[in-house]
């Protein structure tokens, strides 16, 4: 770009899973695009800090600590002492700069002018950009404008991040010290994920949350089973408990609690959630509000309030899912410049939370059927009596479907344990598609497989029915 004003059809700030696909809809329909990201690399929180770091130390966790072979081979393993921390981060640190260069060049094969520096606007169709180079801002002027700038870790009062032991969700992968003990703060979905990744390799980990449950959102009885899950992978689940006071000393960190405990620990990391990363964007110039955790509103068109301006990804708040943000991003592309392709988002979609063990869902919970009154039956099938669950060694696994009683409707799925997050797709195409649990029964799965315990969950439910039919005879 030139110091002189230049013109697009589409500038895209942002280059994250929503500005990356964003800007390709709009390319691949022949749109001049400009994208503009602030920092060295593409790929935002999604490839950098986030989803595929933490899943790939996930992976390395149960490599390093052998977790997955317990089960198979009835042996305590143990981390080995000689593990350093760069040996943790060093298979993160390659997938992340693999996938770099996978969305470098998709911006590149699309001819997408692209800039790194910080984009600010100054006008409804007019933004600076301050190069991250240093020099003299460009100005860049669209017709339309895709805000995808992500989020940032909420960094509450009277956390010391300036020590070096206290991390955010961020900055944990720039730890340069394998700590002996950790404290989590924030038992969402980060604070799990990170807290039974770290206590897979012999962390003493505690986990502090102010709730009354894990993850509200999931399925309760898949909930307390992720609760005991941790537990026996060792992390203290404190819930109904928050901190008082962070005392940072000369060996280590004292983190005092609401209701009187201390704990003395090597590291602490503080995942209390994120924030729309708004702030330096100059919205106050174009009269484009934000709420008071910085995020967008948006229609259903993935429109502002000022209609040539559209956002999409975390900085419109939930899901703030990487696989949503693209489709969210897609389709605002295709409205505002009229494709007649992807209209709109699937309004039935997964989610997955990355602990030890896994856990997936889709649809409707029982809690969230007796909220809307729904006559609804369940049926539940182990791993423990599925072969391939037996073959891998994971016998506390579970498939649990909710379906209306009446008809045999599916309405939600839950899975928890081994390829959960991949299992749950299979629930995802019958709800889809308005199905029953008859089409489980109907379906042939490989043998052995886990996909097979789909089957014998859809049995299990057809027996509650029947239990149900007899007792009111």
């Amino acid at each position: 770009m030139t110091d002189a004003p230049s013109r697009y059809d589409l500038v895209v700030i942002g280059g994250g899973p929503a500005g990356e696909k964003g800007a390709a809809q709009a390319a691949y329909f022949g749109k001049r695009v400009a994208l503009i990201e602030a920092t060295p690399h593409l790929g935002g929180a999604g490839v950098n800090t986030g989803t595929i770091p933490s899943k790939t130390l996930r992976e390395s966790a149960l490599y390093f600590s052998g977790l997955r072979q317990r089960g198979l081979y009835g042996i305590d393993y143990s981390l080995k002492d000689d593990v350093e921390v760069q040996d943790f981060l060093y298979r993160e640190q390659e997938v992340v700069r693999s996938l770099r260069e996978v969305i470098r060049q998709n911006v590149e094969r699309h001819r997408i002018d692209l800039t790194h520096g910080r984009a600010r606007f100054v006008d409804p169709h007019t933004v600076t950009v301050a190069p991250a180079a240093g020099g003299a801002p460009a100005t860049v002027q669209g017709d339309v404008f895709l805000v995808a700038t992500g989020s940032v870790p909420s960094r509450g009062k009277g956390i010391p991040f300036e020590d070096a032991r206290v991390y955010d969700s961020d900055e944990i992968l720039d730890m340069q010290k394998m700590p002996r003990s950790m404290v989590v703060v924030g038992a969402g979905v980060i604070g799990c994920e990170y807290a039974t990744m770290f206590a897979a390799l012999g962390i003493r980990v505690t986990l502090i949350d102010g709730r009354d449950r894990l993850l509200s959102f999931l399925d309760g009885e898949l909930s307390e089973s992720l609760r005991m899950r941790m537990s026996l992978l060792g992390v203290d689940v404190r819930l109904n408990e928050s901190v008082a006071a962070y005392v940072p000393g000369s060996t280590s960190v004292k983190v005092d609690l609401r209701h009187g405990a201390a704990l003395e620990v090597d590291s602490v990391l503080v995942a209390a959630g994120r924030l729309g990363n708004t702030a330096a964007l100059g919205l106050e110039n174009i009269d484009l509000p934000v709420s008071d955790r910085g995020q967008i509103a948006v229609n259903e068109h993935y429109q502002t309030a000022i209609s040539h301006v559209y956002a999409a990804g975390d900085v419109i708040g939930f899901p703030a899912l990487a696989a949503t943000s693209m489709e969210q991003a897609r389709v605002a592309m295709v409205h505002a410049f009229d494709l007649k392709y992807k209209t709109r988002v699937a309004p039935i979609f997964p989610l997955c939370v990355y602990t030890i063990p896994e856990v997936a869902m889709v649809g409707e919970t029982e809690e969230s059927c007796r909220e809307k009154r729904i006559d609804y039956g369940v049926g539940r099938s182990s791993y423990r009596i599925n072969a391939r669950g037996q073959i891998i060694g994971d016998l506390t696994g579970q498939v649990k479907l909710v379906f209306r009683a009446d008809d045999k409707r599916l309405l939600g799925a839950h899975v928890i344990g081994e390829s959960a997050s991949e299992l749950i797709h299979v629930a995802l195409m019958v709800l889809q598609f308005d199905g029953t649990i008859d089409a489980f029964i109907s379906a042939v799965f490989n043998y052995p497989t886990l996909g097979e315990a789909y089957k014998y969950a859809a049995y299990d439910g057809l027996g509650a029915l029947a239990k149900r039919a007899s007792a009111k005879q």
